[in-house]
């Protein structure tokens, strides 16, 4: 699949489902899309069929996972990474063992697949259907000061609202909504068709009513009938403390408005990292590179080390080597919402030695005095030749 889809889209869900929507939810997949049940399809069939049970089956996985589900919400695909769905693929498992796992043993055998409107294949009778309001995606930029405390921004978007004038009914009188005459207030139609595995029974969503059951008979001249206007209006984000680049915050209810009174979609605020002028950032650690001249590398000096929560000051002892490398702790960042290792990452401080390519001659005359000096040769200690030897392998 060329691009993931979000896990509740794949198993037709609400984002508020319980366990059981969720278990319910997976179980019409897995009878849709088993691979056995495309034994006699053409080969684009099976693939079809294949991609769509591994796709239902790793939604599962993280959805039924009370810890992955909620990660998810909150990051989306990053908050999961890694995280994959179980193996099906070692022949896919065989469906009744699979379903039993699930359910327990209440399903009994499925046979040839025969009776599937005992198993609630194609839908059964629904009632009317509870719109959602779209997603909204927005972005906020943050630095990493903001990233290592956690702050609060405010994004303006523009949204559907609850039309003023009619409440939100799309008409201003309340007698002027009627049942729909198309699907009796159900929300779906019905048809039922005799196929090899059975009579199955298929319902979809009214077209008349877009499944709510009701149509307006006098629609509101301000919203059409919709019930909706657009509106722009402030959020306030709470941006968590350790969040990186690209993750996914999710506020419920802060979506589109649905129509006639249904549930508001998301407000999905994606990351965006900004660079940071002097350190660089790999998960919870920070790192920062410092050039010293040769004589504060000789007889030692102390440097300022800029970090997230003021400079700090780090002594070098005489004869610091090129290459170096010194560790602040806990100046790093911390990992998210406790996930991951749980404390704060370190501040690495490189250390490079610049040699000048020119001399005046005083200059050069002191260093030539120095070349013969026994103290000047290179003769490393244990800890230096570690040093050397760990440089000398990237060439």
């Amino acid at each position: 699949m060329a691009e993931k889809r979000d896990y509740y889209e794949v198993l037709g869900l609400q984002k508020g489902a319980s366990a059981d929507d969720i278990k319910g939810a997976y179980r019409k997949a897995a009878l849709k899309w088993h691979p056995d049940r495309w034994v006699s399809g053409t080969d684009a069939e099976k693939k079809t069929a294949e991609e769509k049970f591994k796709e239902a089956s790793e939604a599962y996985s993280v959805l039924s996972d009370p810890d992955k589900r909620a990660k998810y919400d909150q990051f989306g695909f990053a908050g999961v990474e890694g995280a994959g769905a179980q193996d099906w693929s070692q022949g896919f498992g065989n469906l009744n063992d699979i379903l039993n796992n699930l359910f327990g043993g209440a399903f009994g055998g499925f046979g040839g697949f025969g009776g599937f409107e005992g198993f609630g294949f194609g839908g059964g009778q629904q009632g009317p259907r509870t719109q959602r309001g779209r997603d909204i995606r927005t972005r906020v930029r943050v630095t990493l000061e903001e990233i290592a405390n956690g702050c609060d921004k405010e994004v303006t978007i523009e949204r559907n609202r609850p039309c003023p004038d009619c409440d939100g009914r799309g008409t201003k009188h309340a007698s002027d909504v009627k049942t729909c005459p198309t699907c009796k207030g159900t929300g779906t139609v019905q048809t039922v068709t005799n196929t090899l595995f059975g009579r199955a029974i298929n319902s979809s969503v009214c077209p008349h009513c877009n499944g709510t059951g009701k149509v307006v008979t006098n629609p509101c001249s301000r919203c059409k009938g919709t019930g909706l206007v657009r509106q722009k209006e402030t959020v306030k984000v709470h941006i968590p403390a350790g969040v990186e680049n690209g993750m996914q915050l999710t506020l419920r209810g802060e979506g589109h408005s649905a129509p006639h009174g249904g549930i508001n979609g998301d407000l999905l605020v994606i990351v965006e990292e900004q660079p940071h002028a002097q350190l660089k950032r790999d998960g919870v650690n920070l790192f920062y590179t410092r050039v010293i001249s040769v004589a504060d590398a000789m007889l030692g000096c102390e440097i300022q080390v800029p970090a997230l929560d003021g400079a700090q000051r780090l002594k070098l002892d005489p004869g610091t080597q090129s290459g170096t490398v010194e560790r602040l702790r806990g100046k790093g960042l911390p990992a998210v919402n406790g996930y991951g290792i749980g404390s704060r990452g370190d501040l690495y401080v490189k250390i490079l030695v610049w040699i000048p390519r020119k001399l005046s001659r005083s200059e050069r005359e002191a260093v030539e005095k120095l070349r013969d000096s026994s103290a000047v040769r290179p003769d490393p200690n244990r800890e230096d030749r570690a040093l050397f030897e760990k440089e000398s392998q990237y060439f």
